[in-house]
């Protein structure tokens, strides 16, 4: 047994969070890609079967009341509100990211008002992110350009709207500063868009604390919500009166079943609602979420890095110098919980990985990605997937 694998054995006997693992469905394989699929919590089966049989089956229509459908949006939103650092009231789950992501943005630039017709939008984006940003400058008048994280300070200025950024990068793992640029784009008169995907349920988010205004993300990743989980919407309290969503639906409407033709929109963050909730997805979504319960986000940040860190060790200490290249940032504090290796070959490398126990997954050109999801990753799947890494580059 090597000094790495005899490590890992101490570092899970000293795992605070190590009975997390029994609340997930899981087998034997070294499961690294909860950054792009979260594994499935016990529980949802049999809620979802509930839902289905009871619910739907029995109560029938009476289930938007009795089974409180009606006030899933807000009261699902309200349990991924402290995951994201946010107060009750302003977070409201429903539609996709991009959906949401298209809500913010030109409720943002409708919120900057007149003379502000620029939109910055993170040059290193997720594409998705990019596509709809393209969109909502056509449909606002404004002017969009890409500009990295680094340099949105020194972008700013007073014709800028609104500006929408990846708190972590979808790529490389990178963890942008929310705090210092959300201050930058305030101090510029502007409004702040951030997209959560890879960073809510993996590290500490502060929302409320550093004042953002609005965001978005999905809960399929690291909330394991389960394929295609509905997404959240954000918004801030201060700016709830004032938040014009692109999309008034019915379901945000002040008085939905007024059936008046004019509109009128909800108090709150209601009024990021818009048609009828996924109900089946979304109550599977609201089960997963109590694998969070008594779980401080600062420890799964404390593993997360600890993770990180020791599959970068075992990494460096299995595969052959000059292998792979690690493109995501050893700083703590501008690493997520992904680690991204650039190798020649990835894709057929990773197709190797996989066949072999160890699932992460690839991005082209060159990338390995791996993700580290704490609540059920343990330190001798990272050091058995760093083995079986530098067994298959061999």
């Amino acid at each position: 047994m090597s000094e790495l694998t005899m490590r890992a054995e101490k570092l899970d006997a000293a795992d605070d969070l190590r009975g997390k693992r029994d609340a997930f469905v899981l087998d034997d394989i070294a499961y690294l890609d909860g950054n792009s699929l979260g594994a499935l919590p016990a529980v949802v089966p049999g809620r979802v079967e509930d839902v289905v049989r009871r619910q739907w089956g029995e109560l029938r229509i009476r289930s938007w009341e009795e089974s409180g459908w009606w006030t899933a949006p807000e009261r699902i939103g309200d349990r991924i509100a402290p995951l994201v650092g946010a107060a009750p009231g302003q977070t409201v789950v429903g539609d996709s990211t991009s959906v949401n992501v298209f809500k913010a943005l030109v409720g943002a630039v409708r919120l900057a008002g007149e003379g502000r017709d620029e939109i910055l939008v993170d040059a290193t984006t997720f594409p998705t992110d990019g596509y709809i940003a393209q969109s909502a400058a056509r449909m606002t008048g404004c002017t969009l350009r890409p500009v990295t994280p680094a340099d949105v300070p020194g972008a700013l200025g007073d014709r800028t709207a609104a500006v929408l950024l990846n708190h972590v990068d979808y790529r490389t793992g990178r963890l942008h500063d929310l705090p210092a640029l959300t201050a930058a784009v305030h101090g510029a008169g502007a409004y702040v868009v951030w997209d959560l995907c890879h960073s809510a349920g993996a590290l500490p988010v502060g929302l409320d604390e550093h004042g953002v205004d609005l965001a978005v993300g999905c809960t399929y990743k690291y909330l394991n919500g389960g394929p295609g989980s509905p997404a959240y919407l954000y918004v801030r309290r201060e700016l709830q009166d004032r938040f014009d969503s692109p999309l008034p639906g019915w379901n945000s409407h002040a008085e939905p079943f007024g059936m008046r033709s004019g509109y009128e929109p909800a108090p709150g963050a209601l009024r990021g609602r818009v048609g009828t909730p996924d109900i089946l997805s979304m109550l599977a979504l609201e089960a997963a979420l109590e694998v969070w319960d008594g779980v401080p986000v600062e420890a799964v940040r404390a593993k997360s890095l600890a993770l990180t860190d020791f599959f970068l060790e075992c990494v460096a200490e299995y595969v052959p110098e000059g292998r792979v290249e690690c493109l995501t940032p050893i700083a703590h504090a501008e690493r997520g919980s992904q680690i991204a290796l650039r190798c020649e070959g990835a894709g057929d490398v990773m197709k190797r990985l996989i066949e072999r126990g160890v699932v992460g997954d690839f991005r082209a050109p060159d990338v390995l990605r791996f993700g580290f999801t704490p609540l059920y990753v343990g330190f001798a799947e990272v050091e058995r997937a760093a083995r079986v890494l530098a067994r298959t580059l061999a």
